[in-house]
């Protein structure tokens, strides 16, 4: 049976992984200070209630049938985006980090610019007393992979850890047939600038998660520079695949009843 065609021709991405308690305040806090945007919770083989609670709270849900990691969940919903002739599409995390009140943020500027195809929320880029800008560890990290990628890429990246970033038509198709999937953040910052693809950067205000805690804990931090570091240089020399704009979209499975 075809798709049928999705009421918006925007959708907000929503990777989510046993956020049962925050979930439902993420999809309300879309519907309604970004409800022009349709609204796709992909469950990640949650043990909990999370795509029932986001279905509630009036999202469709993509369930995958085991847990396959942060970057195979959302490329998950790139294909579903490309699937249903979505023009533009932003990731929003399931914790409650991102603000829904940004979402116009980025797409004005991705309408105002269509020479670029992918806009990243940056909580670097304004002095904002009340945003979270993550820990101190953290930050040393964040600043290393910013220098990093802005020598790679010629332009100045300043959050490339962030998760908040939306995409047009172009970028949709690229990262529905390509994502990277260990550190997706940043690679994915690579992966635009090798495909020969703009982006950009617009300031946002992030919160704290409200629930659950952060995997990169102080003592482990270290370890994760290193093995996004390591991540890096191997998408330097990695085979990618030709991406033709304008594709048939590959084929995913229905979403979650």
């Amino acid at each position: 049976m075809p798709f049928l065609r999705q009421m918006s021709h925007k959708l907000a991405i929503v990777p989510a992984y046993n956020e049962e308690a925050s979930i439902a305040s993420v999809v309300g806090d879309l519907r309604e200070h970004a409800a022009d945007f349709d609204v796709l919770v992909v469950d990640d083989g949650s043990t909990d209630a999370t795509g029932r609670v986001g279905r509630e709270a009036g999202a469709s849900v993509l369930r995958l049938p085991f847990n396959l990691g942060i970057g195979g969940t959302v490329q998950a919903g790139y294909q579903y985006a490309l699937e249903r002739g979505y023009e533009y599409a932003v990731q929003v995390d399931g914790d409650g980090q991102h603000d829904a009140h940004d979402v116009h943020r980025l797409l004005g500027h991705l309408e105002a610019h269509p020479e670029i195809h992918m806009v990243t929320g940056s909580r670097f880029l304004q002095v904002d007393a009340d945003g979270d800008r993550s820990t101190r560890s953290r930050r040393v990290g964040i600043r290393v992979f910013a220098r990093i990628l802005s020598l790679l890429t010629g332009q100045t990246v300043t959050d490339p850890t962030s998760g908040f970033r939306m995409t047009n038509r172009r970028g949709i198709e690229l990262f529905a047939r390509d994502y990277p999937h260990d550190y997706p953040e940043v690679e994915a910052v690579l992966m635009i600038h090798a495909h020969r693809l703009s982006s950009a950067e617009v300031p946002v205000r992030m919160r704290a998660r409200t629930t659950g805690l952060s995997s990169i804990n102080a003592s482990r931090s270290m370890y994760y520079m290193v093995k996004v570091l390591l991540a890096i240089v191997v998408g330097l020399f990695r085979a990618r695949p030709v991406v033709e704009f304008g594709d048939p979209a590959p084929v995913t499975a229905e979403p979650g009843i």
